[in-house]
């Protein structure tokens, strides 16, 4: 289990380093009162040298959280498991600012700004456009070409970029590729039930609304499931909102293979081709394995279940620090259905690296599990 208590390390640098800069910004992007202000920064003064304390009583979920939170109350946030402590802190922000409160701030998302500007960025319309250079492509190459765009769209993390130095990928960095295995699957199950669990919004969600269309318009997929989140997490987490913003970003574009796409999602929810939901459990401290009975049936049966970045990998394999060579099968194989993850590496937990490339990557003598730089696509079947 990965705690936040060891100094240098990865989650302490989170709670120490990354949360600062992401209160200011927070602060910066929308003009909080002064009880929203002081709310936050004690917030941030409490999850580096206070104890956990539950939500309110008269607080929605908190007799969820006193649940979630067993064992953990009253104890320095430092004792707590990493992904515990990552989403308590989320949580309570959101509790900070008012979001779940009666009054002007209810419902406002805090990182609603940070979205906006990245998806109306003139970056989006040179991405957009470029849909229109994949249509003479051969099938595959042009399958490869969006599931690629998916997967590093994930680079556009809003959260990561407060710290992150930029550069793009290359093909070295894919340190586990099964997309053979994933698209020989979808072709297996053709005309199934698909379920893709989103991450961010913005500049990662745009692509991976593009490979939805083409799973649906190429009749690999006869009906899309899109999990978003039930309220803000996470910096850029998408929720409903944003994947209308999204939806409409693609209609509007200047680009007409970019705004056909967004004409084919807008009416493949009209149809119910494509589905969005969301469970409070998207929001919750736990792995997948723990996952209510309810959402599990949701799963249950579908052809495949796309789960996209770094979060959602944690939370399938488990948070801990894994030898990257154990198997991904054996840490994903809990899944109720065929599971796939699109994930940019961005914290300690990673497995299914072959040895050879550990030894590569160990001996480079760089971050390479929490840098960005390096992803994995990787597959676990039910058979």
């Amino acid at each position: 289990m990965i705690r936040i208590d060891a100094p240098g390390s990865f989650a302490w640098g989170v709670f120490h380093e990354r949360h600062p800069k992401l209160v200011q910004q927070v602060l910066d992007a929308l003009p909080y009162g002064p009880a929203e202000r002081a709310a936050v920064e004690r917030l941030l003064a409490d999850s580096t040298t206070g104890v956990l304390e539950p939500p309110a009583e008269s607080d929605h979920d908190h007799a969820q959280w006193l649940e979630w939170g067993a064992g953990l109350w009253g104890r320095p946030w430092s004792e707590a498991p990493f992904l515990w402590a990552e989403s308590y802190f989320y949580r309570r922000l959101l509790d900070a600012i008012g979001y779940f409160r009666p009054g002007a701030w209810q419902g406002v998302d805090p990182f609603a700004p940070f979205k906006s500007a990245e998806l109306a960025g003139a970056a989006v319309d040179e991405e957009l456009a470029a849909l229109s250079e994949l249509d003479g492509l051969p099938t595959m190459r042009r399958a490869d070409a969006l599931l690629s765009s998916a997967l590093w769209g994930n680079r556009a993390d809003l959260s990561f970029q407060i710290t992150a130095e930029a550069g793009g990928p290359t093909a070295s960095d894919l340190v586990a590729d099964e997309r053979a295995i994933l698209w020989s699957e979808l072709e297996r199950t053709r005309g199934g039930r698909i379920c893709v669990v989103a991450d961010n919004a913005g500049r990662e969600l745009l692509p991976d609304l593009v490979l939805i269309d083409h799973l649906l318009s190429g009749g690999l997929a006869g009906r899309i499931v899109l999990y978003v989140k039930p309220q803000p997490y996470f910096v850029s987490d998408a929720t409903m909102t944003d994947v209308l913003a999204s939806v409409e970003r693609l209609r509007t574009a200047p680009s007409e293979a970019a705004a056909a796409v967004g004409r084919r999602l807008w009416h493949a929810m009209n149809s119910g081709a494509l589905v969005v939901r969301t469970h409070p459990f998207f929001c919750a401290p736990l792995p997948y394995h723990d996952m209510p009975a309810d959402l599990r049936a949701e799963f249950t049966g579908a052809a495949m279940a796309i789960l996209k970045g770094d979060l959602n990998y944690r939370r399938l394999v488990g948070d801990q620090l894994w030898p990257p060579t154990t198997s991904f099968t054996e840490t994903a194989g809990h899944f109720p259905t065929p599971v796939a993850a699109l994930r940019t590496l961005k914290s300690d937990v990673v497995v299914g690296v072959a040895p050879d490339t550990v030894t590569h990557l160990d001996s480079t003598g760089t971050p390479w599990r929490t840098s960005g730089r390096h992803a994995v696509v990787q597959v676990a079947l039910h058979r």
